[in-house]
């Protein structure tokens, strides 16, 4: 019975590595194979086939740091008066925390807001960035009969504006000290 299962899984794990080759019976012309092995192994690194066991090229992936990401700095400090709830570069979104927009001419009602930036690319542009802004306003002071509406305002749109100045400055910036 093991004997039976160990020949179906190793047929199955042979099937598997042969599917992934080419053809070999196919029509090959031999004026397109290069002559020289050091041409061959560059025609097959081109077209990504072959097996690299020593590379020079270094390891690892590529790592972008929020420090690198200008348009990140650049949220980071035009909202640098509101403390955050959420910022995560990973996931690409910074929230702020619930904070207090009262006017004067307002009343006893309690405003507050709360904004959202959501990065879509790390390429400074205006669809790149998205900012959300939500308002509370609560009857009194004890905050316990509230309403959150989702707002379109100027705001929204002077917050995106002064982000994507900031990141081109800051771009800018990077790339004069980057020259030196």
């Amino acid at each position: 019975m093991k004997t039976k299962y160990f020949i179906l899984n190793l047929s199955l794990v042979i099937l598997i590595v042969l599917s992934g080759c080419k053809n070999p019976f196919r029509y090959t012309d031999a004026r397109e194979i290069p002559v020289s092995g050091e041409e061959r192994v560059r025609k097959n690194i081109e077209e990504g086939r072959g097996v690299t066991l020593f590379s020079d090229k270094p390891k690892g992936g590529v790592f972008d740091f929020a420090s690198s990401n200008e348009l990140w700095r650049a949220s980071i400090e035009v909202l640098d008066f509101v403390s955050f709830t959420n910022a995560s570069y990973s996931g690409g979104i910074l929230i702020t925390d619930w904070f207090s927009g009262n006017t004067k001419s307002e009343g006893d009602n309690l405003r507050e807001l709360k904004i959202t930036v959501r990065f879509l690319s790390n390429e400074i542009r205006a669809d790149g960035i998205k900012v959300v802004i939500h308002e509370k306003l609560c009857k009194d002071k004890t905050k316990v009969n509230c309403t959150i509406n989702k707002i379109q305002s100027n705001i929204g749109n002077d917050i995106k504006l002064a982000i994507l100045k900031k990141a081109a400055i800051l771009k800018k910036n990077s790339e004069k000290k980057n020259k030196k």
